[in-house]
């Protein structure tokens, strides 16, 4: 672990993790106020940015002012399912869009206002006007938003419809109810997350739903015939193990998987301002702007 990531799992420590590990703490979050998920200013003076409602639910679509080059990225927030887009996510939509990449942010409802049927039902939607393009098209999506564009994806080939070309999962959360044995040692390490707020976020985001349903917890999911995965993880990540046993499950599908792992590294680790962080953005950005024959998975 490098300085930058140290100070930042000091910060994520004293500031994040004592709400992840309280669940009375937790549940007072998510009776909070939510946060402005409107684009930052810095956004929308940088690239074109349209607003439009699907189903009741806000989506933007962000256009480079120089010129799209016709790939397209649907990108789906992380939060626990329970909070909005934050910054770090329009930063890194931002640099996609730079790079000619037209973005669609859907602004799926938040528990426990809403549950994961109407997420669905909202991309199913959105999905249909993306459809004709999915050779163009990378769903990408991180923590809950990565399991969320798991989930998708396998009911997009359950029900014959057309694949996008990728996917890029960026520490994606596959099991909502956290039940790998190995996250008993490292949930202590992890500066971020912790067990008791995400299993209180999985159970409202389920609403009584079977937490084994692979719309919730896609890595017990059939992984056959699904695209390509990126996925980024860090070795400090209660996901990190699943993220193993999703690699391997779809490997052993036949699916060719990128798994990038850093040492070390927090949550969500290609969002966090650091060398290592910067070094992911930098591939998945080029990965999405199309340079797919360098980063061909294996």
């Amino acid at each position: 672990m490098n300085l930058e990531m140290a100070i930042v799992s000091v910060y994520l420590r004293r500031t994040r993790k004592p709400v992840w590990s309280d669940v009375d703490h937790f549940a007072k979050q998510l009776r909070a106020p939510k946060a402005d998920p409107a684009p930052p200013r810095r956004l929308r003076s940088r690239h074109l940015v349209e607003e439009s409602t699907v189903r009741g639910f806000r989506l933007f679509t962000v256009t480079p002012r120089a010129g799209a080059t016709g790939r397209g990225v649907l990108y789906l927030h992380g939060g626990g399912y329970v909070n909005s887009i934050a910054p770090q996510h329009w930063a890194l939509i931002s640099k996609l869009a730079d790079q000619g990449a037209t973005v669609r942010v859907p602004l799926y409802g938040l528990a426990p206002q809403h549950t994961f049927t109407e997420a669905y039902e909202l991309l199913d939607k959105v999905y249909d006007g993306l459809a004709a393009d999915s050779d163009e098209l990378v769903i990408m999506g991180d923590s809950a938003g990565g399991g969320l564009a798991l989930g998708f994806a396998q009911t997009l080939r359950d029900a014959g419809r057309p694949l996008p070309r990728s996917l890029t999962l960026i520490a994606p959360w596959l099991d909502i109810a956290c039940r790998n044995p190995e996250i008993d040692a490292l949930e202590p390490l992890d500066p971020w997350l912790a067990r008791p707020g995400a299993i209180l976020a999985g159970q409202t985001w389920a609403a009584g739903t079977d937490r084994d349903n692979p719309r919730l917890s896609p890595v017990f999911g059939d992984m056959t015939g699904l695209p390509p995965l990126h996925v980024y993880c860090g070795t400090l990540d209660i996901v990190y193990p699943d993220v193993k046993v999703l690699a391997r499950r779809a490997r052993e599908a036949g699916v060719e998987v990128d798994l990038t792992i850093a040492e070390g590294a927090c949550h969500v680790y290609p969002l966090v301002p650091t060398r290592e962080g910067r070094r992911a953005r930098e591939r998945i950005v080029a990965m999405a702007a199309g340079a797919d024959d360098q980063y061909k998975p294996s």
